[in-house]
């Protein structure tokens, strides 16, 4: 497949196993930009893993990842990501946990004086942006779950990623929290016109979150059999392009969303449930699949 200029991201023919274990098996994506991008699937099927890789931190066993059309290397400072459990330093300020990543990449912990001001000015900038500019001087003991989790947001935009990678990032928060930190993220994504790549176990935070939904599964079929000694991963079972952000809550009460939401539970979800990777719903417009022959004997 050839890499469009607009992709952010692009994987193909990714596999990453440990040892004999698969993980992951044969995925392909590729991730536009501006794409506000969920990922869903059950226990096991290498969600985090899936992750790493993209982040830099772990490496695949075959295949490409590229980010802006260039392979991933170690990870670096200006690749963003937001944990479950908070990244902030707990004896470190609001502000100077998000100026952070810009003294790690000066080398050096003070402020030089010829960057000082515009450090500053950028880091106010996003503090405002996640609501945090009356905390500046607060400690993380100091603010509750759902300001922490703003800040950490704040800590990884202003090295200003190609891409955002997203954890479970609203998975320690109570519901209520849960919905605002929702909202204020569709928010954010509209003005700053981010790429994120978001990894939810929760169904519905995905489908009213992501303007692209994926479904990551080892619940599935292909010519291989269906034999126990068959060692299969995870591969992408579903990629749906998701209404238009900006809807109200209320949606979550919309029965056609919610019908939505059971057939993404019964197609990545069930084990009893086995597509056959030929009938795959692959969707979304930047969907492609690139079977092996073993997969695909047809």
């Amino acid at each position: 497949m050839t890499i469009q200029k607009n992709h952010k991201i692009h994987l193909e023919d990714i596999e990453k196993c440990y040892g004999e274990k698969r993980v992951l098996d044969n995925i392909d994506l590729s991730v536009s930009i501006g794409e506000l991008c969920t990922l869903v699937g059950p226990s096991g099927c290498g969600k985090s893993t899936l992750l790493r890789l993209i982040l830099g931190q772990d490496k695949p066993t075959t295949g490409i990842i590229k980010i802006e059309n260039k392979a991933v290397g170690f990870p670096q400072p200006n690749r963003g990501i937001v944990f479950q459990r908070y990244s902030l330093f707990p004896h470190l300020s609001v502000l100077n946990n998000v100026l952070l990543g810009k003294r790690f990449s000066h080398g050096r912990w003070w402020l030089p004086w010829e960057n000082r001001k515009d450090w500053l000015d950028e880091a106010m900038h996003y503090l405002e942006r996640v609501r945090l500019s009356d905390s500046i001087h607060k400690y993380p003991h100091e603010l509750s779950g759902g300001m922490q989790q703003r800040a950490a947001i704040a800590q990884a935009l202003i090295m200003k990623p190609p891409v955002l990678l997203m954890d479970e990032p609203f998975g320690a928060l109570d519901p209520d929290t849960r919905e605002d930190l929702q909202l204020f993220l569709l928010d954010l994504w509209e003005s700053e016109k981010l790429t994120i790549f978001f990894i939810t176990h929760d169904l519905e935070e995905a489908c009213f979150v992501g303007s692209r939904l994926l479904i990551l599964s080892q619940y599935y079929s292909d010519d291989r059999g269906n034999k126990e000694d068959v060692n299969r991963g995870g591969k992408i079972v579903g990629d749906y392009q998701l209404q238009s952000i900006g809807n109200s809550t209320k949606i979550k009460q919309d029965a056609n969303f919610k019908a939505f939401i059971a057939n993404v539970r019964e197609e990545g979800f069930d084990p009893k449930v086995l597509q056959h990777v030929r009938d795959f719903n692959l969707q979304h417009p930047d969907s492609f699949q690139t079977l092996t022959t073993d997969e695909n004997k047809i």
